[in-house]
């Protein structure tokens, strides 16, 4: 719920040129864009398992982004054979407006809500990223 109230304000934000903060990116786009922006180097195989869907899936959410000039595809320099999914300079600067929006979102939520219900929501979160990791680790042995 909340992360689609922030997803919905960054929908909504227009830069002077008029044009969308996210140019009206999918949540599933969004995600695969900090993904690939999370890893040094990541191929499509490797990044629809970070994703959890299919190779074809990312592969059409690539294709597309890449089309708009959001993604590109390049050869690896290490290996000849593989082919690094990477982000443009485009991209870059639509990501860092997406974060200042959502940023400020976030920050007009902790203050509604006040202080108080901040703190302890901080406290739930911070209990579920220890649990997220616990699973994570078991799931890895």
């Amino acid at each position: 719920m909340i992360r689609r109230h922030v997803f919905d304000s960054l929908s909504q934000l227009e830069t002077g040129s008029r044009e969308k903060c996210c140019e009206e990116l999918s949540m599933a786009q969004l995600n695969l864009l900090l993904a690939v922006r999370s890893q040094e180097e990541i191929t499509l195989s490797g990044l629809a398992a970070l994703l959890r869907v299919s190779p074809p899936s990312a592969s059409v959410m690539v294709d597309r982004l890449v089309e708009r000039g959001i993604l590109v595809r390049e050869r690896s320099t290490s290996d000849r054979r593989k082919v690094i999914i990477g982000l443009t300079q485009k991209t870059d600067s639509l990501l860092a407006r997406a974060e200042e929006r959502a940023f400020a979102t976030f920050a007009g939520l902790v203050e509604e809500v006040g202080p108080e219900t901040a703190r302890k929501w901080g406290e739930v979160l911070q209990r579920v990223e220890e649990v997220l990791q616990q699973q994570n680790r078991d799931h890895k042995k």
